[in-house]
């Protein structure tokens, strides 16, 4: 059947206490910035509460949401071009949605296309406030959380700081924890960033997006190759040696292979190949920051391997190798540079211009395995499943936690043309989980 959504009112939510006139600009830090104009979307799927009616969830998520806004007061604000935003408590859209469906129909073998059904707006919709919300409610008495939260002034690592402080005063009337802190401007003073599109990079054709599931038996498999593989070439896999790979580094460098052979990527001397892995830079400041440190306070690590016959025989060795080097250089001497604000800007006009050229082959992969992804309780209990939704990049990889912890599920997105290729590689297959279960307990 085909999932529908209908919205049936959508309403705006104020902080419940107005944000002080000393607070009311939020100055956007070079890394807000630089960060591309989209929306970051999670979907939280909970299992039927029939005890529970649903004008009760409404108002429950409704209250909860304005008392936490006066904490978090720039997401009810309002983006002022690439500068900054006015905090004049304009309020965050929330919309009530009922689905013809019961939830069973949407988690059980996810598609990654419903997922904007479950989405106030599209995710590359350009728009100035800072947040949206919707709420839909299943046929079965099941209902989904739609987030989105601007890039523009936020990373993943601060979506999830608001999502679960939301969760924990709708929860306990507590968020709990330490406060915010909106200061990202104080350690990445904004600049002219004038020639540079943070745009660049966004597809305007529809990509293909798959989730593909990896369980946790065949990930074991994949690094225990790769630490077998690394100790036998005497490369040690960088700077620790014969340290077993981690699921992520394992997992990222066997997409990257199957990727370059199931496209017959060969070896072009007018491209530059980049593997891309973010960053968070919280622990790589000197003194180091804290976590409620809301903001971009990420990079991405950039890689540059070898593509061809000899970056193919070794499965992903070398690519692992030059990935860890790559993260490695993400240290104090670079945050201190970032500071300094203007090679970095060089280099991100220098690589947009290789971008427009085409002379640029990226491949981004985007870690939230480990994040608390499955802790966000508004008081009907933890998430059945967590989605995420498509975005307008090419060759871009989301890894996230399976919900039991231990498998991981990649969203991936390609062109059509490369997806036709890449679902149907026989060593990407022998990997996944073929069998999805219900998850709804």
């Amino acid at each position: 059947m085909e999932i529908e959504t209908q919205v049936i009112s959508t309403e705006i939510i104020k902080p419940s206490s107005p944000t002080p006139k000393s607070l009311q600009k939020h100055q956007l830090s070079f890394l807000d910035q630089l960060a591309p104009p989209f929306f970051m979307p999670l979907v939280y799927f909970y299992s039927p509460s029939t005890e529970i009616p649903n004008s009760q969830k409404s108002d429950h998520l409704k209250n909860s949401l304005s008392e936490v806004l006066s904490r978090y007061y720039p997401l009810a604000g309002r983006l002022v071009g690439n500068l900054h935003v006015d905090c004049d408590d304009s309020g965050v859209p929330f919309s009530e949605a009922e689905a013809n469906c019961d939830l069973s129909h949407v988690i059980t073998n996810p598609d990654p296309k419903n997922m904007t059904k479950f989405l106030p707006y599209k995710l590359n919709e350009s728009r100035d406030f800072c947040m949206a919300v919707q709420a839909t409610y299943f046929r079965c008495g099941g209902a989904a959380v739609g987030l989105l939260i601007s890039h523009k002034i936020a990373d993943a690592l601060s979506f999830f700081s608001f999502a679960n402080t939301w969760a924990a005063v709708a929860r306990d009337g507590d968020g709990g924890g330490q406060m915010p802190k909106f200061d990202a401007a104080a350690y990445f003073p904004p600049r002219d960033i004038s020639g540079y599109k943070p745009s660049t990079g966004m597809m305007k054709e529809e990509l293909a997006t798959r989730i593909f599931t990896f369980p946790a038996k065949e990930i074991s498999v994949l690094r225990e190759r790769y630490a077998a593989a690394g100790g036998s070439t005497g490369t040690g896999l960088g700077d620790v040696p014969h340290r077993r790979p981690t699921r992520v580094e394992a997992l990222s460098a066997f997409i990257w292979n199957r990727f370059v052979s199931a496209t017959g990527m060969k070896p072009d001397p007018n491209k530059i190949y980049t593997v891309q892995h973010a960053v968070n830079l919280r622990t790589r400041t000197d003194p180091p920051l804290t976590e409620s440190h809301f903001g971009n306070i990420s990079r991405v690590a950039i890689a540059k391997p070898a593509v061809g016959d000899g970056g193919l025989m070794d499965g992903g060795v070398e690519l692992m190798q030059r990935v860890r080097e790559a993260i490695k250089g993400v240290n104090g001497d670079y945050v201190a540079q970032l500071r300094e604000g203007e090679k970095h800007l060089d280099l991100m006009k220098e690589r947009m211009a290789q971008a427009n050229k085409g002379e640029l082959v990226s491949f981004s992969f985007t870690s939230l395995c480990r994040f608390p992804l499955y802790e966000a309780d508004f008081g009907w209990g933890k998430p059945a499943w967590v989605g995420s939704a498509g975005f307008a990049y090419k060759n871009l990889v989301t890894l996230m936690d399976s919900r039991d912890g231990d498998g991981i599920e990649a969203w991936i997105h390609l062109t059509k043309q490369d997806m036709e290729k890449f679902e149907v590689d026989l060593e990407l297959q022998h990997f996944l989980s073929h069998h999805k279960t219900s998850l709804i307990s």
